[in-house]
């Protein structure tokens, strides 16, 4: 059912995800124990998210990108952001991004890319001085992260290029 939806909306199964993950109010996140070895490594960074009614496609993009630039990643990473489409819930206005991320050099101007989908929400019932609430997923993972509540690996993008690497390499054989 949820692939259905993807596809009729033409939107990821990484955004139907998220949507679901916004529309239960479950808060997926990582685990105590990794929450823990995360508040001892540094603090979780966010920045302050627009209120509901100030929200616009760019402000949003604007605002990814700035939430993007407080991870710890090295100056080699690349990334491209963009507005995919916004979908219609009852209750929910839900706008659906991608940021897709490589490590281009002179030598292999393009290589693999990982993608990062987040969803921000507008709430039709909730005041609209509130905050839009924000949640991404890394592509082909299944952890559903809020900003503030997790702290991003520059490991998670590296797997996503291996693996798609690795892929390709055994269907080359």
């Amino acid at each position: 059912m949820e692939e259905e939806n993807a596809l009729s909306l033409n939107i990821t199964t990484e955004s139907a995800r998220l949507v679901d993950s916004l529309l239960e109010r479950r808060h997926c996140t990582v685990t105590t124990e990794q929450q823990e070895e995360d508040s001892s490594d540094s603090e979780m960074k966010n920045i302050n998210w627009v209120a509901c009614k100030d929200f616009t496609v760019e402000v949003g993009e604007r605002q990814i990108g700035e939430y993007i630039q407080t991870w710890e990643l090295q100056p080699c990473w690349l990334y491209s952001l963009d507005f995919l489409c916004s979908t219609e819930e009852e209750h929910h206005t839900i706008y659906h991004y991608r940021a897709c991320f490589s490590i281009p050099t002179s030598r292999r101007p393009i290589q693999g890319t990982a993608s990062v989908y987040f969803v921000v929400d507008i709430s039709k019932i909730k005041p609209q001085t509130l905050p839009v609430e924000v949640r991404f997923i890394v592509e082909s993972n299944r952890l559903v992260h809020t900003p503030g509540r997790s702290r991003f690996g520059e490991k998670w993008l590296v797997d996503v290029i291996e693996s798609k690497t690795l892929l390709r390499r055994a269907l080359d054989l």
